[in-house]
């Protein structure tokens, strides 16, 4: 199968191959046919599927086939949950409306409105934007949803996981309610199917991958380590293996900060995404990370969400997440479009029930390993009773620390 039996306008398939694609992902090949028939989709797809794509094309031609209306009212409206894939989103729409009388924009907080006001008063066809940032603009009278014949959320489940649900219903009231509408989705949790029956008419459902799986081509590894020994392991995985991109991830924002000022004093370049990070310092370490100034992008889940990095060969899960569909996104950033991949997972013995509940969740027992010289001696017991004692120290200080590639342990 080819882009050119889909039903896309040549101008599109211009831009397609402009690009350098020439055969559509599964979710392309289900989707964009269903979308230029104007049906209500209801879509699970992993993250580096290609699914951005795969609503943005059918889109572009329903819109560009149109009726041009004067002024240029918003007619498709993305919802994202994160700044980072709004940008990601409107970066996808600019590349592929290159041959087509397409204008569009985004919108999203931490950055001054004034640009974005402008924009909109310029007139736009497609509007990409955060929930927050459009309510705003929209309680100041600076935008109208009243002609949008296509909605798109992407990213829902993350939506509803940040509390977004309440100002979605919100947005959703303000359009027409004869409208097309898309929802993308990692999985289809119960939560998510409840969504779509408040105001997806007649949707047919799409799988482009077996719910809650993992990429196929990622190589996932636990290793088990001392939560102290975390910081010496990392910083000689990195150097001895002379990783060059590494997404790394933590829990909290203070420990992104804390784990990215160890990384830069040990030679490591290393910047933190958090949301407590300006957009602009945001937008500058990815920017940072993707050409390869910095090494390491140390991350927490809710900025990390919708990055795009293509072909990252390392994500690492300094600290494994609570809820066990964030390691499923997590990992899903190394191992997109075809490309190979190692998410490498440092478990403390207070971490191991997280894996279980990963294990559960994939059906899947993680490989797992200890590695010389980081050999794990804390007990759950001691490690419980230490919690809240700030003072605990950790770490080898540098001994042992040789060889460890070559004699793992079970």
């Amino acid at each position: 199968m080819s882009f050119n039996n889909l039903g896309l306008s040549n101008a599109l398939l211009k831009a397609v191959s402009k690009k350098g694609y020439t055969e559509p992902s599964p979710i392309q090949n289900k989707t964009i046919p269903l979308i230029l028939e104007g049906k209500d989709v209801l879509a699970s797809a992993q993250t580096g599927t290609g699914k951005t794509a795969g609503f943005t094309l059918p889109l572009l031609q329903i819109l560009s086939q149109g009726q041009q209306l004067s002024r240029r009212p918003v007619r498709a409206l993305v919802l994202t949950p994160t700044r980072e894939l709004a940008a990601q989103v409107f970066e996808s729409v600019k590349d592929y409306s290159i041959y087509l009388d397409i204008k569009a924009a985004v919108i999203f907080g931490g950055v001054n409105q004034n640009p974005q006001v402008k924009a909109l008063r310029n007139g736009v066809d497609i509007l990409v934007a955060t929930p927050g940032r459009l309510l705003d603009l929209h309680n100041q009278k600076l935008l109208s949803l009243a002609k949008v014949e296509i909605l798109v959320l992407d990213e829902a489940d993350r939506m509803l996981d940040m509390g977004f649900l309440r100002d979605i219903k919100k947005i959703i009231g303000l359009m027409p309610t004869r409208r097309q509408n898309l929802l993308f989705s990692a999985t289809f949790s119960k939560e998510i199917k409840q969504l779509a029956q408040g105001f997806l008419h007649h949707p047919v459902m799409v799988e482009a991958t077996p719910e809650n799986t993992t990429v196929d081509k990622i190589i996932q590894k636990v290793v088990r380590v001392d939560k102290g020994k975390k910081p010496t392991l990392i910083i000689d995985l990195i150097k001895e293996g002379d990783w060059q991109q590494v997404l790394m991830f933590t829990r909290t924002k203070h420990g992104a900060n804390k784990l990215s000022e160890k990384l830069v004093k040990s030679g490591i370049s290393s910047a933190a995404i958090h949301g407590n990070k300006s957009q602009g310092a945001r937008t500058k370490a990815l920017a940072d990370f993707k050409r390869g100034t910095i090494r390491v992008l140390v991350a927490t889940d809710i900025a990390a969400r919708g990055l795009d990095i293509p072909l990252l060969p390392h994500v690492v899960n300094y600290e494994l997440p609570n809820v066990p569909e964030d390691y499923v996104h997590r990992i899903g950033r190394t191992g997109r479009a075809g490309a190979s991949g190692e998410a490498l997972s440092l478990v403390s013995v207070d971490e191991m029930e997280y894996v279980q509940g990963i294990e559960k969740l994939l059906d899947l027992k993680l490989p797992s390993e200890v590695l010389e010289g980081y050999e794990p001696t804390d007990r759950l017991e001691d490690v419980k009773k230490a919690k809240n004692n700030n003072s605990r120290g950790g770490g080898n200080n540098g001994r042992g620390r040789r060889n460890f590639r070559g004699k793992p342990r079970r």
